[in-house]
Order: structure tokens, then C-alpha cells, then sequence
């Protein structure tokens, strides 16, 4: 589910909008004459539960239950998309939108209807994107999200309820946030936005018109917006669409270091200026991170000029990174300035024994980790067939499965007997390389 923006603050000043040059009021009429036409609805058409259970694709159990023979009727949902190449036909919008899609249908501005391609998904940002063979469209350019600042104000474009497009107003009510526990990549645009099912993948732009920031998500009572909404930053959104576009697929490597947030009284005992950054805390042995000079009690400040804000922070600009790049780390040693290369590297082969086929994740086998991985347990993810049920929701080959429903999962026989007892959704921790992740199969 995702969103778009209500006014819930004072109206911007004179000089803060646009003006109408007919009425030579304040206006954000021009602004949205211009976007508008980039937002697209999405009506996507998914499986039933019934066509998901296998029990009841077996025609014995249906015949004992006197369940009717004939298909279950497919289901639909909405959602908002935003295209973001008009020559290539390129639609963004949020992976929790397409997942499971059987169809995807796109509705322009001007009521044309195309049936869309899955070129990509990336469930660690909730972002999709999509494609579609169409002339004469509007595209959005992305604008920087990093430049934003607390009380910017932002306008979002949706489809709420079905009703159509709908646009609303607001401001950005903070940024980094974190804790969600939405996939696995979080650093999201807060908004005073009033988000509501259907405008998930809509977009939020900036009074230039820019896309800053893909609408995903609200915290509120039973689905109700009470003013606090999500957006993925564009700086997120072009990164995943870059590889997307060049590998299908969002491909992280590994920097080999952990990262701990900066308090008051550490700034202090080290001089630092503030708490902005993070201090690594390990440094894997044989890793690129030691490869490439890092070293415990280093502070990171920005990577490749990007500044570091916080422990999460680093996280998600090294994981928006592909393997084979060498990015570049602007570090505080001992109170002076350093500046390190470091080439992010694929995650390290992992072994397992005895791989089976798991019915919850159906396209995918899992065995249990061979001894030698230190302290890590977990169930390894070995094979992920493209495009079945277990790729759409996000597992990868190399995944360790280390918890599921919050009960510790340390053996494939742990794991089916956590399978086995869990009857509604599924909540699953990964390891992916060095980061964390969650996936939810409802």
C-alpha cells in the first residue's frame, strides 16, 4: 500500500509557489499542468488465495470438500506508477504493487491502456519497474533527493482508492527514516502526506517538478492515514533502476565492515564535529573493506561525495552499490581527514548439504550451512528458479534464512517445523552479504 500528500500545514508564502499568470495568485496549477501526465494508474491482476494453496489445485481434495470445479476468479488491486523514460517506456512503481502479477495494465492521463512488461523488481527498496510500448508520453525527471531539507514542500500524485488522479500537498516532515521493517533498504522521505491504498508507486515531487521520492508507505490506524507517509528517495530509485536496466535484477556485493551509529558522548571523546556518520566497529579478515585500508574506529563521512548520516545510512549507500564497483570512503582517522578505495566485492561462496524443495517457497531449494561459517546459522538458499513464486518475493540464491515469525531458524528441519505451525503470514530474516533483510509471504 502506498500513498499521496494531504495539506496539513500553513499554505508556502507568495514566493514559495508558482503564480498563475492569469490571476497572478500563488498557484501550483502550472506546476501540475506539467506532471501530471507522468503518473500513471496500474491495475494489476493476481492469483487468488485458492489458486495459491496447492491443496486446492488437487482435484482428490477438491471433490472431498465439494469445492466447485470451476476456476477461482482472478483478483484485482490498484496502485500509481510514474514514468520516468517516455522513449524507452519505462514505469516505476512499487515491487508490493506487481508482486504476484499475473497482469499488469497501465492508465495514461489521457485514458490509453497498455498491458505492461516486468522489466525488474527489487524487494529490499519496494521498487518494480515496468514497461511499456507507448507513444507520446510524459515522462518525470528525477530530481536529487539528497538536497532535500526538512520543511521543503512537496506535492504527491496518486490514484487513492480508485478514484482517479488525485494530488495532494505537504511538506518533508523528516528524512532517514529507518525501522519499518518494510524489505530490508530503508531511508525514507517522511511526509505530513495523506496516504491511502491505491496511491502506492505514485509519485512526490518537489516545486521544480522533479521526482524526489516514489510513494510505499503510512503508519496509521487499520490503513488510515494520520499524516505520516513513506516515499523511497529518487537517489534509491535511480540506483536500483540502473541495475535493473543493465542486469534485471538489483546485484549487491559486499564491503566486509560493520557500522555503529555515533552518540554524543563518542563525537565527544573522539573531537568529532557531530554525530553525523558512522564508526565501523569490525572489519571482516580477507575482506574488500580490509583490502582496500578500512579499519575499525574509522569514521565514514560520505561515499563517492555523498555524505553519511548514520550506521543505516552507510548500509544502504554500500547496498545500492554493484558488484565490481570501487566506490570511494571519506574517513576520519584519529582525527584527521583520509579518503580510501574500496571495490565491492560478490558475497563469498557459501556451502550447504542435503538441499530440499520447501512447498512455502515454491521455485526454491535450501539446505543446511556446512560447519566453518563462524558464528552465522541459518538455512542457505541454493537455487531460486527465475520468475517462480520465491523469486517474485524476493529470495535470492546465497540468502541465509536465519528466522522466521521471530523463532530462531538454525536447520531445514527447524524450518519446516516453523512452516509448519505458522497458518497466516509468513515473516522471514534473511542475511544477504553483510546486510539484513526481511521478506513477508502473506
Amino acid at each position: 500500500m502506498v500513498f499521496l500528500v494531504l495539506l496539513t500545514t500553513a499554505l508556502p508564502t507568495r514566493s514559495a509557489l508558482p503564480f498563475d499568470n492569469k490571476s497572478s495568485v500563488p498557484s501550483l496549477a502550472p506546476l501540475l499542468q506539467d506532471v501530471t501526465p507522468a503518473v500513471v494508474n496500474i491495475s494489476v491482476q493476481t492469483r487468488s488465495a485458492i489458486e495459491d494453496n496447492p491443496l486446492f489445485r488437487d482435484p482428490f481434495f477438491r471433490r472431498f470438500f465439494e469445492l466447485p470445479d470451476q476456476a477461482a476468479r482472478p483478483e484485482r488491486s490498484a496502485g500509481s506508477g510514474v514514468i520516468v523514460d517516455a522513449a524507452k517506456g519505462y514505469v516505476v512503481t512499487n515491487f508490493h504493487v506487481v508482486k504476484d502479477a499475473q497482469q499488469v495494465l497501465v492508465t495514461l492521463k489521457d485514458r490509453r491502456q497498455f498491458q505492461a512488461k516486468l522489466v525488474g523488481t527489487d524487494p529490499g527498496t519496494d521498487i518494480a519497474l515496468l514497461k511499456i510500448e507507448a507513444k507520446n508520453l510524459r515522462a518525470l525527471s528525477l530530481g536529487d533527493s539528497d538536497l532535500l531539507k526538512v520543511g521543503d514542500f512537496v506535492v504527491a500524485i496518486g490514484n487513492p482508492f480508485g478514484l482517479g488522479q488525485t494530488v495532494t500537498s505537504g511538506i518533508v516532515s523528516a528524512l532517514g527514516r529507518s525501522g519499518l521493517d518494510i524489505e530490508g533498504y530503508e531511508d525514507f522521505i517522511q511526509t505530513d502526506a495523506s496516504i491511502n491504498p491505491g496511491n502506492s508507486g505514485g509519485a512526490l515531487v518537489n516545486l521544480k517538478g522533479e521526482l524526489i521520492g516514489i510513494n510505499t508507505a503510512i503508519i496509521g490506524p487499520s490503513g488510515a492515514s494520520v499524516g505520516i507517509g513513506f516515499a523511497v528517495p529518487s537517489a534509491m530509485v535511480k540506483s536500483v533502476l540502473d541495475q535493473i536496466v543493465r542486469f534485471g535484477e538489483v546485484r549487491r556485493g559486499r564491503l566486509g565492515a560493520n557500522g555503529e551509529d555515533i552518540t554524543y558522548d563518542l563525537a565527544s571523546s573522539l573531537g568529532l564535529a557531530s554525530t553525523e556518520g558512522a564508526i565501523i566497529s569490525t572489519v571482516d579478515p580477507g575482506s574488500p573493506a580490509e583490502k582496500g585500508g578500512l579499519k575499525p574506529r574509522d569514521v565514514v563521512t560520505a561515499i563517492n561525495g555523498r555524505a553519511v548520516r548514520s550506521a543505516v545510512d552507510l548500509r544502504n549507500k554500500v547496498g545500492m552499490r554493484p558488484i565490481g564497483e570501487t566506490i570511494d570512503l571519506r574517513l576520519i582517522r584519529d582525527g584527521k581527514p583520509l579518503t580510501v578505495k574500496i571495490k565491492i566485492d560478490k558475497p563469498p561462496e557459501l556451502a550447504g548439504s542435503g538441499a530440499v524443495a520447501v512447498p512455502q517457497l515454491a521455485g526454491a531449494a535450501v539446505a543446511n550451512l556446512k560447519a566453518g561459517r563462524g558464528r552465522t546459522e541459518g538455512v542457505l538458499v541454493t537455487e531460486v528458479d527465475a520468475n517462480s513464486p520465491a523469486w517474485l518475493h524476493g529470495f535470492r540464491p546465497g540468502d541465509i534464512i536465519i528466522g522466521v515469525n521471530r523463532r530462531k531458524v538454525r536447520s531445514i528441519q527447524e524450518l519446516l517445523a516453523v512452516l509448519k505451525a505458522s497458518e497466516d503470514a509468513l515473516i522471514f530474516d534473511l542475511l544477504r552479504g553483510d546486510f539484513r533483510l526481511t521478506i513477508v509471504i502473506r
